[in-house]
């Protein structure tokens, strides 16, 4: 029962950090977050959704499924790197 609602108030948590930073969420996406039953993938995801400089990012790591683990690399940097010749 705790672990549910453990993982309920994470999805909730999720959805709110993305919407937060992103603005509007694909249904697909949100689809996905509400489906997912384990909690270490939706609390991995609440790191990345941290983290990641665009929705884009987040949404490939979230296709990635459970089988993602590392969260490292300029990808996972929320600051963008200066465009050069700026």
């Amino acid at each position: 029962m705790k672990q549910e609602q453990a993982l309920a108030t994470d999805k909730e948590d999720l959805l709110g950090l993305l919407s937060l930073r992103f603005g509007s969420i694909p249904e697909t996406a949100i689809q996905s977050i509400e489906q997912t039953s384990d909690l270490n993938t939706i609390e991995r995801l609440i790191v990345v959704a941290a983290n990641v400089p665009d929705l884009n990012t987040f949404l490939a790591e979230l296709d990635a499924g459970s089988t993602a683990f590392k969260i490292v690399g300029d990808v996972y940097n929320p600051i963008p790197s200066p465009k050069k010749g700026v």
